[in-house]
């Protein structure tokens, strides 16, 4: 899973296939709103650690497997930042 889509659409879909609509899981994490799981389905941002346990009893998905989507995610974020760092600092030397 190297791709915000990825991650955005395992959440998406394994929420779908537990029957819950977004507004239930807002509800369940004591969210106000279902603008937090929007959130993490458009891949605007991802759902917070201390929810995985969570979130994955309630989506019927190993936590682990959870875990490694967010995991993965946010490697690959974290990569794709830094060769944009490295590549701005290599070519000022340039």
């Amino acid at each position: 899973m190297k791709d915000v889509k990825d991650l955005s659409k395992f959440l998406r879909q394994s929420r779908e296939n537990a029957g819950l609509t977004q507004m239930d899981v807002a509800s369940r994490l004591n969210y106000s709103s279902a603008q937090f799981i929007s959130n993490w389905e458009r891949g605007l941002s991802s759902p917070p650690m201390k929810t995985l346990n969570v979130l994955a009893q309630m989506y019927k998905v190993g936590t682990d497997d959870l875990f490694k989507a967010i995991l993965a995610i946010s490697l690959h974020a974290t990569e794709t930042s830094l060769r944009r760092q490295y590549k701005a600092v290599v070519r000022k030397r340039g």
